[in-house]
């Protein structure tokens, strides 16, 4: 018995809909705002419902352009991946450079947070235009170093799964932080109290809560960054260290 094939469903892998009468609403326009829908309002927030009501348009306007929710995801996931920088590469300044893309790739989802939900979620982000510009640059980037494919594949995943990923936990730390109300060092103050007490029974654990606390924060994004920063290398020390062997 021949097994049949399941074709990818994607808004990347259809044809455009063509049609005779001219649309009330166009994509952009539709994408436009399901992106400032989900900045103001957060992921949850986003219907195909209360889209069409913010552009004065039922719900099946929309269809137009997509056939579901999951395909306007697509559409804004890579409209906001199109804002990122792309650095040119160079093997003198491979380390620098990607360190320079890796920050415009936070910056980016730390300005439109709900984006971490997507990538978690929905794979098939990755056969968007602007998403698949900026893998090819990182690859650039690391392949001007003299690195073999799957040395590059590896470095390049990883930094941007680490990116997203601590992307998503900033994140949802400064949103905590402005819900309490509370300025953001009495904030960490209060955090790291409740922790060093909760962890007093895990000495590991409560010898590096004890040793960060008396550590003052400014604003979230400062320590974040240092930390980022830091973890980048050691992502990197790692492929060199391959590449040397």
């Amino acid at each position: 018995m021949a097994s049949g094939s399941t074709e990818i469903t994607s808004v990347w892998t259809k044809p455009a809909r063509e049609r005779r009468d001219q649309p009330t609403l166009s994509r952009d326009q539709i994408v436009a705002e399901a992106i400032a829908l989900l900045d103001a309002d957060g992921f949850d927030a986003l219907s195909m419902r209360k889209l069409g009501a913010r552009l004065g348009a039922g719900a099946t306007s929309l269809y137009t352009h997509v056939a579901n929710k999951d395909e306007l995801l697509e559409l804004v996931v890579d409209q906001v991946i199109g804002e990122i920088p792309l650095p040119a590469p160079d093997p003198e300044r491979w380390r620098a450079v990607l360190h320079e893309q890796a920050d415009g790739l936070r910056a980016t989802i730390l300005a439109h947070p709900w984006i971490t939900v997507v990538l978690s979620s929905a794979a098939l982000t990755s056969l968007g235009p602007n998403m698949m510009r900026l893998t090819d640059s990182m690859i650039a980037i690391v392949e001007a170093a003299g690195f073999d494919d799957e040395a590059v594949d590896i470095a390049t995943n990883t930094v941007f799964q680490f990116v997203v990923g601590s992307c998503g936990n900033e994140a949802a730390m400064m949103t905590t932080i402005a819900r309490s109300g509370l300025p953001t060092q009495q904030w960490v103050d209060q955090v790291k109290a409740a922790s060093e007490t909760a962890a007093q029974q895990y000495p590991r654990l409560h010898r590096r809560y004890a040793h960060q606390r008396p550590q003052v924060v400014e604003e979230p994004a400062n320590g974040v960054l240092s930390r980022f920063t830091q973890a980048i290398d050691l992502i990197l020390d790692g492929a060199q260290a391959r590449h040397a062997r």
